[in-house]
């Protein structure tokens, strides 16, 4: 079997200190991790239980069905894929397909109760990296984006691709994020938000028979249009849509360092920036924080309303991919999901007097850590660590 531990492989000084100093992380229990044999590439809420579970896209190919709470039941498994899985996403009628992107090019599909595999959709010539699901015509679609530059448009009943979207006038570099725009659809025509590898968002119009771009106004120059949304200097990784009403404001995260609220009313420009400051890969925003996280494997939680910072939550030995909101059941509170490269799943609570505990059990010391040899479970080849180191740094 080959092997994918670094200790087998040349380091340089700064690597061996970068692994030891997450190896004396492992053992830390804070935000009750659940541990996975393999990396941790996506992740959404499960609409159907949206206060205790979520599905996670991993790197050993397969999705998974996570509880977060009790002990965390992982045994709920979608499998097919021999590469590793980089999104996920719940639809199609009665939100009882999930679906899985992967680095074969396809995009997987299973009946959610019974595990069945269903249509697999076939069209990208590169990586599928974001994938979400809407209704569109009367018809149920999937819209997926992939590092070959291209977002398709699929019917879902019959696998067909019912369009392809590309920038023409401004160069479009791999997809990293799509969002559907409640407030700019109808039931004829739906408005999907990209993110991607060069530091443009753009908005596309969408209906059965045709699409275009957004030609945005520019708010410096009212006379004026503006073909791409440009408020980061790099890569913006993470695109979320802060509620369903009309004034609903976009939210981006960014290798830049930094994750933006972008005003509706101001014509999507930017109203507040949080500075995370290494690569942010993920943000989350309730009506009381901002979450951000990423490379630096902390989450930081902001006052949305002051914008400064109310707390670091460490836990995470590697970077973090993915942060979900849990929606509180009547009488409980609403919580964050955050994902990890570490192969952990972590929840921290979003109240005040449990932010605060969660900091002061923070400043206790953890008990070091018991050397684990891999089980070659799940982990990836040396090749295949490479590529998705490749991956992740993609700020082309």
């Amino acid at each position: 079997m080959q092997s994918s531990d670094p200790r087998h492989f040349f380091e340089t000084d700064a690597e061996i200190a970068k692994r030891e100093r997450r190896e004396a992380k492992t053992k830390n229990t804070y935000g009750n991790p659940i541990k996975l044999k393999s990396k941790i590439l996506g992740a959404v809420v499960d609409p159907r239980a949206p206060s205790s579970a979520i599905f996670v896209a991993e790197s050993a190919g397969s999705v998974r069905r996570v509880q977060v709470d009790g002990e965390g039941d992982t045994k709920t498994v979608y499998r097919g894929p021999t590469t590793p899985v980089s999104c996920v996403a719940v639809g199609g009628p009665g939100n009882k397909t999930v679906f899985a992107g992967a680095w074969d090019k396809n995009i997987w599909s299973w009946d959610i109760d019974t595990k069945a595999p269903g249509r697999k959709y076939a069209g990208h010539s590169d990586f599928v990296k974001a994938i979400v699901c809407a209704r569109l015509g009367g018809k149920d679609v999937l819209v997926s984006g992939g590092a070959d530059k291209k977002i398709i448009v699929w019917d879902i009943a019959t696998g067909s691709k019912l369009h392809v979207l590309q920038d023409s006038v401004v160069n479009m570099l791999s997809i990293q994020d799509l969002v559907v725009d409640p407030a700019s659809s109808s039931p004829d025509e739906l408005c999907i938000i990209s993110a991607s590898s060069d530091p443009h968002i753009r908005r596309w119009k969408i209906r059965l028979n045709g699409w275009e771009q957004f030609a945005e106004p520019d708010p410096a120059t009212p006379a004026a249009e503006r073909h791409t949304i440009l408020e980061h200097e790099t890569t913006v990784y993470k695109l979320v849509i802060d509620h369903d009403g009309d004034e609903a404001d976009l939210w981006s995260a960014s290798g830049d360092g930094s994750a933006k609220c972008l005003s509706r009313i101001k014509g999507f420009t930017a109203d507040d920036t949080f500075e995370h400051g290494d690569h942010v890969r993920a943000v989350a925003v309730t009506d009381q924080w901002v979450i951000t996280a990423g490379r630096d494997e902390d989450l930081k939680v902001w006052d949305r309303t002051s914008g400064k910072l109310y707390c670091s939550l460490e836990g995470h030995y590697d970077e973090v991919t993915e942060l979900v909101i849990l929606r509180g059941s009547v009488g409980s509170s609403e919580r964050v999901c955050s994902v990890s490269i570490d192969g952990t799943i972590r929840t921290w609570p979003l109240d005040k007097a449990s932010l605060d505990a969660a900091v002061e059990e923070q400043k206790k010391p953890i008990k070091p850590a018991e050397e684990e040899k891999p089980d070659g479970e799940g982990l990836l080849t040396a090749d295949e660590e490479a590529e998705l180191a490749a991956l992740m740094e993609d700020d082309d």
